[in-house]
C-alpha cells in the first residue's frame, strides 16, 4: 500500500535513528516500528475487575427500569416544589 505519512518531529527522529543504526530504508523502519508497536500492545496483561459480594439486593432488581423511572419522577417533583 502506498500512502503519505506526516511524522511529528520526535517520531521522525526515532525513525531516522533506526534507519542509521540498522542501515535500513525508511519503508523498512516504518514497517518495523508499526509491527513492534502492535505486538507490544497486544502482549499486555489482561485487565481484570475485582468483584465483591454485596449480599442480597435490598430492592427487587427485576424492575430496575421502573425503579429508575420512579426516582427520576421523585427528583422532577422535588425540583418543581423547590422552584416555587
Amino acid at each position: 500500500m502506498r500512502t503519505t505519512v506526516t511524522l511529528d518531529p520526535d517520531t521522525a527522529a526515532i525513525v531516522e535513528r533506526s534507519m542509521r543504526e540498522r542501515n535500513i530504508g525508511f519503508k523498512q523502519a516504518i514497517n518495523d516500528a508499526i509491527r513492534a508497536g502492535v505486538s507490544a500492545s497486544s502482549a499486555g496483561t489482561t485487565f481484570r475487575t475485582k468483584t465483591y459480594d454485596m449480599g442480597m439486593p435490598m430492592v427487587n432488581l427485576d424492575r430496575a427500569l421502573q425503579l429508575a423511572a420512579d426516582l427520576e419522577d421523585d427528583e422532577a417533583i422535588r425540583k418543581m416544589r423547590d422552584s416555587r
